[in-house]
C-alpha cells in the first residue's frame, strides 16, 4: 500500500509531515524508539528541502510517499527544487562540528545513521530523495 501527502514548503508544514509519518508508521510493528528515529529522519530531510531548496516559499509544494515492499519501507520525498545529493555529503565528525562552531550539520549525520539506504535522483524533472528502512529489526 502507498500512502502520500502533498504539503506547502513552509516550516509550519513540518508538524503535518511528522503527524503523517507517525500515523503511517503506527500501522507497523516497529519499536517506538525506532519509529521516532524514522520520523526524525523524514522531518530533517523535509526541513532541509523546505528551507534550503525552496527558501520557505509556501506556494511551492513537496510530496511525501511511504510504501512497503518485501519488508522494506520506502520514504520518497519529491519536489521541484534543486537537488541536494545527501549520499554525496561528507559527514563531518562531531568533533569538527564543535570545533568549527557552525550551526547545523548534525541532522544529516542522523539521517545517514537512521536509514538503511538513501538514494537521490532527478526523475521527470523532479528531485526525488528515497530513504529505505528494513522492517526486520
Amino acid at each position: 500500500m502507498v500512502h502520500s501527502i502533498k504539503i506547502n514548503c513552509s516550516k509550519s508544514s513540518l508538524k503535518e509531515i511528522r503527524e503523517f509519518a507517525e500515523k503511517i508508521l503506527s500501522n507497523y510493528k516497529i519499536p517506538e524508539v525506532e519509529r521516532n528515529l524514522i520520523v526524525v529522519a523524514i522531518d530533517e530531510v523535509c526541513a532541509n528541502i523546505i528551507i534550503h531548496a525552496h527558501h520557505c516559499n509556501g506556494t511551492d509544494e513537496i510530496s511525501i510517499r511511504i510504501s512497503e515492499f518485501d519488508n522494506i519501507l520506502e520514504f520518497a520525498i519529491i519536489d521541484q527544487g534543486e537537488i541536494f545529493n545527501i549520499t554525496d555529503y561528507n559527514v563531518p565528525t562531531l568533533e569538527n562540528l564543535i570545533k568549527d562552531k557552525k550551526p547545523g550539520g548534525i541532522g544529516l549525520i542522523l539521517v545517514k545513521k537512521i536509514m538503511d539506504k538513501i538514494m537521490v535522483e532527478k526523475q521527470d524533472g523532479k528531485s526525488v530523495c528515497r530513504m529505505y528502512k528494513s522492517l526486520v529489526l
